[in-house]
């Protein structure tokens, strides 16, 4: 018996319908796991970000090595201000021939104070830093500073006294400290209340004699006994005394101020500190006097980078 056209056609639309329902099944699927393809990469961008920040941290930690100036001209007893960023270590810094050591002041960040000695040439000159196999140069000038020749008359008595080695040796080795603490903070004070009576870097001449020197400090016609002050602080470094050899300077203090940075104070009447004192700002530490070569009562401080007398005044104004 042959089933009729009817029935045929049921069971062939019944069969479409299950096909057809299976093919939509199968392409939901597929359309969802299209879906999901394309989803993943959104789910990730938080950690590419993540890993783009964290390269470019290591870029900006890795920065090249470089040297700056303060300043690419300064005068005869001044000093350049050298800024050196990106060093692992210490790195030197030459001028006129000579190295200096660069002081840690930063994370990777070093600083020079170099001096320019009194009797510098006037001239073109080349500031060198070098740390491991980096260097870099940079052009500076030093110009006159135009100071003008002052004539001093000695006692025959003060005019024949030389330096001991004993306060040559002593105050040599105290300037020659390169200590990596800075112990000085900011701008120094005047270490007497007295009026000047004697300026940094005049060249001068003893009795009429020919002009081959100049005055490495600043003078302050104190009376004898008027108190002298600590400008900053620091660490007495040294103490020597008129009795004890120091026939040229008198009763001296050195005071380390740290970086390389020393003060000295000559001609003391007293002496209130002793070596290894630290002393701070202001603080007492001995009295005018008219020990060593002296032509009367006054206080006589000098300040000294990597031991190349500096210009006092350059660290109080």
């Amino acid at each position: 018996m042959q089933p009729s056209e009817n029935y045929i056609n049921k069971k062939t639309f019944l069969r479409t319908t299950i096909l057809f329902s299976f093919l939509s099944l199968l392409t939901a699927l597929n359309l969802a796991s299209a879906f999901d393809i394309k989803q993943a990469p959104t789910e990730v961008k938080p950690q590419v970000a993540q890993s783009q920040a964290k390269a470019a941290v290591s870029v900006e930690a890795a920065a090249p090595l470089s040297m700056t100036l303060k300043k690419t001209a300064v005068q005869q007893g001044q000093y350049f201000e050298v800024d050196i960023t990106g060093a692992e270590k210490n790195p030197l810094v030459w001028f006129n021939s000579e190295s200096f050591l660069a002081f840690k002041v930063g994370d990777k960040a070093y600083k020079a104070l170099v001096p320019v000695e009194n009797l510098t040439k006037p001239g073109g000159y080349v500031i060198l830093a070098r740390t491991g196999g980096w260097e870099e140069r940079i052009p500076v000038k030093v110009l006159d500073n135009r100071k003008p020749i002052q004539y001093i008359y000695l006692d025959p008595d003060k005019s024949s006294l030389e330096a001991t080695n004993k306060e040559i040796n002593e105050i040599s080795s105290a300037f020659r400290l390169k200590t990596e603490e800075k112990y000085a903070q900011g701008k120094f004070s005047y270490p007497s209340t007295a009026v000047k009576s004697s300026p940094f870097g005049v060249k001068r001449s003893y009795n009429k004699g020919p002009v081959d020197s100049y005055h490495k400090g600043l003078d302050f016609a104190g009376k004898m006994g008027s108190p002298v002050f600590a400008p900053a602080d620091g660490k007495v470094a040294l103490t020597g005394l008129e009795k004890d050899g120091f026939q040229v300077h008198g009763n001296t203090i050195l005071i380390d101020h740290g970086h390389a940075l020393s003060s000295i104070y000559l001609h003391l009447s007293k002496i209130d500190v002793k070596k290894g004192d630290m002393v701070t700002k202001g603080q007492k530490i001995g009295e005018v006097g008219h020990t060593g070569i002296s032509t009367g009562p006054h206080l006589h401080w000098g300040t000294y980078l990597y031991g190349t007398s500096v210009d006092p005044e350059l660290f109080v104004k």
